[in-house]
């Protein structure tokens, strides 16, 4: 098991960078806390940065959870990362509403629909629940789309609590 520096935020701060070229300034307003910010940079490496789902599948998470929510720096964020995965601007609009034409996979798009419906009314998921099992997707993956969908869930009310201006992305 690695340890984190939970004390200094440079060292997370420095990985954030390497990771994504620049440091969001969702990242730097963590910062004031450095436990937080090791905490939830941990979160990011397990979730979005690592795992079995696809990279563009859990953007599509990010940014619909992000939709559901309102957060504006959030949209902005995974707007941008999707365009820079291949998205077309119309499509990356196009997916709030229907999942059909941007290329994922039926098991795929059950689980960016579920973790968006679980964002939206979490204890009414049950029956969503047994069709993705009835689908046998992988309890692994399901888990991976909620977590997905929580991080973001906590990143958009974190921002907009914060008042968090957008990044320019991609940096310039």
């Amino acid at each position: 098991m690695t340890t984190q520096n939970t004390t200094n935020p440079a060292v997370a701060l420095a990985e954030i960078e390497q990771a994504f070229g620049f440091v969001p300034n969702l990242f730097r307003a963590y910062a004031a806390y450095p436990p937080l910010l090791a905490a939830n940079w941990a979160k990011v490496q397990a979730t979005l940065l690592s795992g079995v789902l696809r990279r563009e599948v859990k953007e599509t998470i990010a940014l619909l959870i992000s939709k559901d929510n309102a957060c504006g720096y959030c949209i902005d964020a995974h707007s941008a990362m999707l365009q820079m995965l291949g998205f077309a601007p119309e499509k990356i609009t196009a997916m709030e509403h229907t999942l059909a034409d941007a290329g994922f996979s039926d098991r795929e798009q059950a689980l960016i629909a579920f973790a968006r419906r679980a964002n939206r009314e979490a204890a009414r998921v049950a029956a969503d629940l047994a069709g993705l099992a009835a689908q046998n997707i992988p309890m692994a993956e399901i888990v991976e789309a909620l977590g997905v969908m929580e991080l973001f869930a906590a990143f958009n009310r974190f921002a907009d609590a914060l008042g968090i201006a957008s990044d320019l992305f991609p940096p310039q």
